[in-house]
């Protein structure tokens, strides 16, 4: 089985425009931990899960305000495509390619 541990190059589409950031993921069988740092802060993953290749996880936001993120993902390869659904802001598009 792939694995889906590493540090992908993410870039999400936000109302604040393209966010670029650092999104790692550290499995443990059907549970992940990782962080995704960017410009605004680091956001650590909480409740991570793995179910094949997709991955499902929260993200307690503070900056610009306090909100909880939800996210999922698909990794095929070295390419994620998710998305981060942002309360009110709706859905935010996330793509990322995996650090060799």
């Amino acid at each position: 089985m792939a694995t889906l541990d590493g540090a992908y190059d993410c870039i999400t589409k936000t109302p604040m425009g393209d966010q670029q950031s650092v999104f790692t993921v550290v499995s443990n069988g059907e549970t992940f931990h990782g962080t995704n740092a960017g410009p605004l802060g680091s956001l650590d993953v909480k409740n991570g899960k793995v179910d094949g290749n997709a991955l499902s996880w929260e993200m307690e936001m503070t900056i610009p305000m306090p909100m909880t993120l939800e996210a999922e993902a698909i990794v095929d390869g070295d390419t994620l495509t998710g998305t981060i659904q942002a309360g009110a802001f709706g859905a935010m598009a996330m793509t990322g390619k995996r650090r060799s």
